[in-house]
């Protein structure tokens, strides 16, 4: 039998690649544009240019997949993407060298080996910032293991709330709405650290506004175009495009 957890790692690789390739077409695609339009002397320079950046891509997917804390991806995206332009510009930079001084070791100076590594650290950063604007982040939340604690966040509900279901968690301004089988409450908390805190309750972020609980969910439909998911409460959770596409793979609708 497999594991409890396996559609759920499924789910996650079947989002990674996805991310993984649109990064990858979305990086390429920029070298080839820089390339020719005069970045490069020829088509060989721009073939040279796409093999380099699809040579970082990987690098970077590597270091982002096992190396990064998923958490920095919510918490701490700076230091997510800087990580990854630093890891990237050190191999990046030997490749660089290496074809520049390929045939002709005398090309090879001190002047070349100080200039490459702030120019590929630079390129490093911005194709990083542009992996993040492209690539779709759907925060998902797994269910705990039995004999694992409870989850975090659940320590965060009022008072009143203790013990109840909790449905969904939606942000407003600097707080988050509590959603629950005993009704609603405002918490002071991001809901970037309530994603990372809700890990043991299975769910997954709709939308930038909302986390929902995969069990509180009794029917999804499309109203104008876009899916909505209706929560036992009778709520609305709204579902972004961006999002949809992993919710669906993941059968959420």
């Amino acid at each position: 039998m497999p594991p409890a957890n396996e559609p759920a790692a499924n789910d996650f690789d079947r989002a990674f690649w996805i991310s993984t390739a649109r990064i990858l077409l979305a990086c390429l695609a920029v070298a080839a544009v820089i390339g020719l339009s005069g970045g490069g002397h020829n088509l060989a320079d721009v073939g040279a240019w796409c093999v380099e950046t699809a040579f970082g891509v990987a690098i970077g997917v590597v270091v982002a997949r096992r190396l990064i804390p998923q958490a920095w991806f919510t918490t701490k995206l700076w230091a997510a993407g800087l990580t990854i332009a630093c890891s990237v510009s050190v191999p990046m930079a030997a490749l660089v060298i290496v074809l520049h001084v390929w045939g002709d070791p005398r090309r090879l100076t001190m002047g070349l080996l100080l200039a490459a590594l702030p120019s590929v650290f630079g390129s490093s950063l911005v194709m990083t910032g542009l992996a993040f604007l492209v690539r779709r982040p759907v925060t998902q939340t797994h269910a705990a293991q039995p004999d694992a604690p409870p989850p975090k966040f659940l320590d965060r509900l009022p008072a009143r709330l203790r013990g109840a279901e909790l449905y969904a968690v939606e942000a407003e301004d600097h707080y988050l709405r509590l959603h629950t089988s005993l009704g609603r409450d405002l918490i002071l908390m991001r809901l970037a650290d309530a994603l990372v805190e809700l890990e043991g309750v299975e769910g997954a972020q709709t939308h930038r506004s909302w986390w929902v609980a995969r069990a509180a969910v009794t029917s999804a439909e499309r109203l104008d175009g876009r899916a909505v998911l209706t929560l036992k409460d009778g709520a609305e959770v709204p579902v972004s495009r961006g999002f949809a596409r992993v919710l669906r793979t993941a059968g959420w609708f």
